[in-house]
């Protein structure tokens, strides 16, 4: 049985404790972006300890150390898309475009469900 244990962590200790999983050899299952219930950034960092899944929570925080020069498969994605739906930025992250979003969302309001064939004619596709 996986067992799950969180650990809230402060911007300073990300890097070192990043750099430390890294050198064990452990993974980086997932990453996780929401707005708590006080309206702060969360990002949650998943990681793969013997078998165990344990979060380490970085919270109220709006410039993040990108973990992709460490990480590249597992965070990449996961930091371009936190970037994309919050007010997040990962500093180092060199973004690709958007994933999923038209360029001009700036991460506030609501998410409008666009049919595809509308999406593709708006864009000339």
């Amino acid at each position: 049985m996986v067992q799950n244990e969180i650990v809230e962590i402060k911007i300073e200790e990300l890097i070192p404790l990043a750099e430390k999983f890294l050198k064990e050899e452990r993974r980086l299952v997932i990453m996780n972006g929401y707005v708590d219930d006080k309206g702060e950034n969360v990002v949650a960092y998943n990681f793969d300890i013997d078998g165990h899944l344990r979060t380490y929570l970085l919270k109220g925080e709006k410039v993040v150390p990108s973990l992709t020069p460490l990480f590249a498969g597992s965070a990449q994605w996961c930091e371009e898309e936190i970037c994309e739906m919050m007010e997040i930025k990962f500093e180092g992250l060199e973004k690709s475009g958007r994933l999923f979003l038209p360029e001009d969302f700036d991460g506030t309001g609501q998410i409008l469900v666009i049919p595809l064939n509308e999406l593709r004619e708006k864009n000339n596709l």
